[in-house]
């Protein structure tokens, strides 16, 4: 790997940066039902709901993924800019924690304790967010669509306030391993995955549905060592001609060029953490000095769980494109984007549910109720009082000049459960100015 890619993915902690927005609106806007507004709870003022957040603003994780709380915060302020909820400002507090998980802790405890924040909202990150979830929890703040597809956050009895919102790693995992085996059917087939809950969740998925047999290599990756060309090796040597990855971003296009360079083509498949197109190929187009770009990913076959960002004639797409070009049209549209902005959507939609003046409980009670439709989302929410999962499945795709195209079914699963196919899933019909 070139000493370019070997910078852009060190470590680069620096001190912990606050991010923090204030959103300017008029409170009392359009439709707010009539009421009194009370300071109900910490972070809940007659005016405003302040949330705080931990997100990689800077190192290793942050290509791509520190546009995730800047699309939550345009859609906040599309929210407050057309009266807020109940009449009040949202107020977004996310804060860079360089994927260290001692600053995560921190940080989380300065927004806790100083900051009063009412919920934390979509931390980023496993070993990140396992850092603070045991002090969320004896603070019984809620804990809101954690951004990790770890089952860990499945454990209502252990961590009643916390909840997932992305599909979880092993449904995806899941709904993979049947497509490999529906359309790959005698190939041998190989894994490359990170050595961690994000990867070892994916193998288990596929594990539930590709014959032993039929998997040739099993290789994994640590996310501090970017040379994969002895695994890739592996790979080409054992003969697979289907290889699953369940990579980050970086790391998907580290693989496909050493791929390259190594004349190795198989069908590569590969995990919606580590297939935005858009963030690849800018990925790519780095790595390689301007070399390779978009084109390298015709063919891969990905998955996911909202709107195509390709999708014009999409409504939440337009919606979402309409939102960045207001707010934040200096960062690329791709999934991140997309991403940022439906779970601040879901986040509006529970603050709607819990009431005009609600308690930290209500919030919780509101998902255990199964009270939230899965907006732009293609399947729907799990959440109940025994499941804290967000979405239950995906769609797979075939990635095409430059865009995720969908093709097939959609598919749900759960954890111990089988895959099935889901006729009537579809994003939810948008609601005015796509507000709840």
């Amino acid at each position: 790997m070139d000493s370019l890619a070997i910078r852009r993915l060190s470590r680069s902690w620096g001190t912990p940066v606050l991010a923090a927005v204030m959103l300017l609106a008029s409170c009392g806007g359009e439709g707010a039902p009539s009421g009194a507004n009370t300071a109900s709870a910490p972070g809940i003022t007659a005016t405003t709901i302040t949330v705080g957040s931990h997100q990689p603003l800077t190192g290793p994780a942050a290509s791509g993924y520190s546009e995730i709380s800047q699309a939550s915060n345009a859609y906040f302020r599309w929210v407050n800019d057309h009266g807020g909820v109940y009449g009040r400002q949202i107020k977004y507090l996310y804060v860079d924690d360089g994927s260290d998980p001692q600053a995560t802790s921190t940080v989380i405890r300065k927004l806790v304790l100083q900051d009063k924040v009412f919920a934390l909202f979509n931390g980023f990150g496993t070993p990140t967010h396992l850092a603070v979830v045991d002090y969320l929890t004896s603070e019984k703040v809620p804990d809101l669509f954690v951004a990790s597809g770890c089952d860990c956050w499945n454990q209502p009895a252990k961590y009643p306030q916390t909840f997932g919102w992305q599909p979880d790693y092993i449904i995806e995992g899941k709904v993979t391993g049947k497509y490999v085996k529906d359309n790959f059917s005698g190939q041998k087939v190989g894994y490359l995955y990170q050595d961690d809950d994000f990867g070892q969740g994916g193998v288990s998925g596929l594990d539930s549905q590709i014959s032993p047999g039929n998997v040739v290599s099993r290789e994994k990756y640590v996310p501090t060592n970017t040379d994969l060309a002895p695994q890739l090796a592996t790979l080409r040597q054992a003969g697979a001609t289907v290889v699953v990855l369940y990579t980050t971003p970086p790391f998907t296009a580290i693989t496909l060029l050493t791929a390259a360079g190594m004349h190795y083509n198989p069908t590569w498949v590969v995990s919606s953490v580590g297939a935005d197109p858009t963030t690849l190929g800018g990925l790519l187009l780095n790595y390689s000095n301007g070399a390779v770009g978009a084109q390298a990913l015709n063919g891969i076959v990905t998955s996911g769980y909202l709107p195509a960002t390709s999708d014009t004639s999409n409504d939440w797409v337009v919606l979402f494109r309409q939102i960045h070009d207001k707010y934040i049209a200096s960062l690329p549209f791709d999934g991140n984007v997309e991403y940022g902005m439906a779970v601040a959507y879901s986040f509006v939609q529970l603050m709607n549910r819990a009431g005009r003046n609600p308690s930290r409980q209500d919030v919780v009670t509101a998902l255990q109720k199964g009270q939230l439709d899965q907006g732009p989302g293609l399947v729907p929410f799990g959440y109940s009082s025994s499941n804290h999962l967000g979405y239950q499945g995906v769609r797979m795709a075939v990635i095409q000049d430059g865009a995720a195209k969908y093709t097939g079914s959609v598919y749900v699963a759960t954890v111990s459960g089988s895959v099935t196919s889901c006729s009537g899933c579809a994003s939810k019909t948008m609601p005015a100015n796509g507000i709840p």
